[in-house]
């Protein structure tokens, strides 16, 4: 139940130019609070990954007053290095927390599970028809096709070197016109996000990564903690106190308490609620889809382990008729909630009482 996005949107932010994305994305407030919230101290947050090109949306969540900002960078998209990330990232770090002293945590969505097409380290062919192998081009960390049916986007072995050079290291990436950054990670820290959110961790439970890890001679869950400690090492050393928080797979502490060190919070989408993969904000089956009870189960057991650990929690519950009761269940399970559509190309029209306007 990851929320992938695809990538039908990206022919529409094309067009936009960098003489108008300079007018959306004005230089931050000198008046805007110095520090940002702690994470632990967050008691609200908002997550949108697509839809930031369109006017008034950087606006609308610096505004906000949320403590804690996920936002996609989008500039890591083939064909969009005119969008001006850094300056998002600036103009996000210029609002306020409802608290009226700190700036809001911004930290970007990156997807270190998955390699997805329409980003800027894609080099190979780009069908992979259903039912078919893998291409014979691709390299050999991509493991499968998406199961959730998002369009270009597919699970990996992330202890493969090539992908951990693509996503933290960036040593052999060479270099594109235009492109300042060496790997996804190198991306977030130089345009001055505060930290990465990461989707996709649980890679390691797709079979074909599974299969793949076996005839490697390793197990997937071990490496996949491996990679989180070379990521968060990594950030660490360039950019300290970087935030490290994780989307779902919060199951991954089993076996592996080492992972209350690695991460700073951790993140679970549909508790009780979920929508179906779609990139549309009006869709009838992108929000209110109960969650089966089995799942929600083994959820809160996991995220009451990242609780007791000391760790925050947030859940991302895709839900419009039944917010405000989502809303009081996570807070009195000491869950940070943000209510809203499975699109995430909006700000949520159903925010917490706290933030309703």
């Amino acid at each position: 139940m990851t929320a992938r996005r695809a990538n039908g949107w990206l022919r529409a932010a094309l067009a936009v130019t960098t003489a108008v994305l300079a007018l959306l994305l004005p230089a931050p407030s000198p008046a805007a609070a110095a520090d940002p919230l702690p994470l632990p101290q967050a008691t609200t947050w908002a997550y949108q990954i697509q839809g930031l090109e369109r006017a008034g949306a950087v606006t609308a969540l610096r505004d906000a007053g949320y403590d804690l900002l996920v936002v996609e960078p989008t500039r890591t998209q083939r064909g969009s290095g005119s969008f001006a990330t850094a300056a998002m990232v600036a103009k996000l770090k210029a609002g306020v927390t409802a608290d009226r002293v700190h700036r809001p945590l911004v930290l970007a969505y990156i997807s270190v599970g998955e390699a997805e097409n329409w980003r800027w380290y894609w080099t190979w062919s780009r069908a992979w028809r259903s039912g078919r192998p893998r291409p014979a081009d691709w390299p050999s960390f991509i493991a499968a096709q998406d199961p959730d049916g998002w369009d270009g986007c597919y699970p990996v072995a992330v202890w493969k070197k090539r992908w951990k050079d693509i996503a933290i290291y960036g040593r052999h990436t060479g270099t594109t016109a235009g492109r300042d950054y060496a790997s996804i990670l190198d991306e977030a820290i130089r345009d001055g996000f505060d930290g990465v959110y990461l989707d996709w961790v649980a890679a390691y439970e797709e079979p074909a990564v599974r299969r793949m890890a076996r005839a490697d001679g390793v197990n997937a869950r071990t490496e996949t903690v491996k990679f989180l400690r070379e990521l968060r090492d990594a950030a660490e050393a360039r950019a300290p106190g970087f935030v490290v928080v994780q989307q779902n797979a919060a199951d991954l502490r089993r076996g592996h308490p080492e992972l209350f060190d690695i991460v700073d919070g951790v993140a679970q989408e549909g508790i009780w609620y979920y929508g179906e993969a779609t990139d549309s904000w009006n869709s009838p089956r992108g929000h209110d889809v109960v969650t089966p009870a089995s799942w929600r189960s083994d959820y809160l057991l996991d995220l009451d382990a990242f609780k007791a650990a000391g760790l925050p929690v947030f859940c991302c519950e895709y839900t419009v008729a039944h917010a405000a009761a989502t809303y009081a269940r996570a807070a009195s399970r000491g869950f940070v909630c943000y209510c809203t559509r499975a699109a995430l190309s909006r700000l949520t029209s159903t925010p917490p009482a706290s933030l309703a306007h």
